[in-house]
């Protein structure tokens, strides 16, 4: 990813559209054929004498076209011809900014792999639900990666259009209106490109299609966080139902030799911040003044490469720790339970509703036994059946039979033939 936005790249696009639009003025008779030859041959660059150039211009593309031309010679007067800087400057971002969204679109693949492998993996291996933080009701952990899953295949639903939207591009001369250029330039170019031409532009293209992007890029970071946080608390050592691989070598604190951090969960954290920070520059950069101004182009110059390189690393860092990460079943069944049967509550109270109970009887009746184990710590069943108006309905059998932990998993196999379409 880090080449896509290094600054030879960068120029190399621009003279690949440069060169593009000279062919595209020579079938039109505009440009000889003997120059355009001499141009494709000699056209060149040097990064540092552009940098040399722009000290003194302080134009970027005036610089890039006179270290061009340096190299070109005579010819180099066909260079260029009828564009204005934003025609190569914006057609050449749109067409980095797909190629790094097919980078991201790769790296996505790679954490639905792993996701999908540790989902089967772990998909009847019982864990609490949580609900506040506090004991819900039974899952498994392979149903918590049949979520990120599904969540992650939206994303790359959502990339493959924000590719889409950007992926076009302006060559219609100053203040968009083709006043000193064939709109056939701009076909031809886009073309060669792989890029459409925007139907309308000024001289820019216009920024609510960057912002579309750098807020998938956001999306994205989201949902890597929200995995990552899952995770952290997972670590935690009251918890400890899944764990971060501990290297050989490793070293979790200066001072507490017994350290093992979840230090990619939380590095993954940090790092979502960065990128959703940058949309809201984003979105400012749509409302440009009258047919364009340059506030937009310090930002993408920071914002876009730093998002795209941000989102590259953490997948691929997500893909590892998802891949290589330890899990505990014996701890998620010893914190099934802690609460001595209490995540059973909704079955016990559904099973006096089918008994005849009003709905608001039975809450009570039921609620009552579970404040009492939390008080007490007596087991669930027990305080259950001392209620008189829950043993008038249900049996001791019935009510071990609504703590079996097999009928809350009797659809998992529904859920992820939804999810994977298997």
């Amino acid at each position: 990813m880090g080449r896509v936005w290094t600054q030879e790249n960068k120029f190399a696009t621009w003279l690949k559209i440069e060169i593009f639009a000279c062919e595209a003025w020579a079938e039109k008779g505009v440009i000889p054929e003997d120059a355009l030859e001499v141009i494709k041959k000699k056209a060149a660059f040097d990064v540092d004498r552009i940098d040399e150039i722009e000290a003194e211009t302080r134009h970027d593309v005036i610089a890039f076209l006179t270290s061009v031309a340096e190299n070109v010679g005579p010819e180099s007067r066909f260079i260029h011809l009828g564009l204005t800087s934003s025609d190569i400057v914006d057609t050449a971002l749109c067409s980095l900014m797909v190629e790094a969204g097919q980078i991201i679109l790769k790296d996505i693949d790679k954490v639905l792999s792993s996701l999908k492998k540790r989902a089967f993996e772990h998909k009847n291996t019982v864990c609490v639900g949580r609900s506040h933080g506090i004991h819900g009701e039974p899952t498994t952990f392979g149903l918590k990666m049949a979520l990120y899953y599904a969540e992650m295949e939206r994303n790359r639903e959502r990339m493959e259009r924000a590719i889409e939207t950007i992926g076009v591009g302006n060559l219609s001369g100053a203040v968009g209106t083709f006043g000193n250029i064939d709109p056939f330039i701009e076909e031809y170019v886009c073309k060669k490109m792989g890029l459409k031409p925007a139907p309308i532009s000024t001289q820019v293209i216009q920024r609510d299609r960057h912002a579309e992007y750098m807020s998938t890029l956001a999306i994205i970071a989201a949902t890597v966080e929200k995995i990552a946080v899952e995770l952290r608390h997972l670590q935690r050592t009251e918890v400890l139902e899944a764990e971060e691989k501990f290297h050989e070598g490793q070293k979790g604190s200066s001072a507490m030799p017994h350290k093992r951090n979840p230090i990619t969960a939380e590095n993954l954290t940090g790092l979502a911040r960065i990128v959703k920070g940058h949309v809201m520059s984003a979105l400012d950069n749509v409302a440009l003044w009258h047919e364009r101004d340059i506030s937009h182009s310090s930002v993408e110059r920071v914002t876009i490469p730093d998002s795209t390189i941000l989102i590259n690393t953490m997948l691929n860092k997500l893909s590892k720790l998802v891949e290589e990460l330890t899990v505990y079943p014996d701890n998620m069944k010893k914190n099934l339970e802690i609460t001595n049967g209490l995540i059973f509550s909704q079955k016990v109270l559904l099973d006096l509703i089918e008994k005849g109970m009003l709905r608001e009887d039975a809450y009570k009746a039921v609620q009552k036994a579970a404040m009492l184990c939390w008080r007490e710590k007596k087991p669930f069943l027990d305080l259950l059946m001392e209620e008189p108006e829950i043993n008038k309905k249900l049996s001791r059998e019935h009510v071990e039979q609504s703590f079996d932990m097999a009928y809350y998993l009797r659809n998992v196999d529904f859920i992820f033939d939804r999810v994977f379409k298997e």
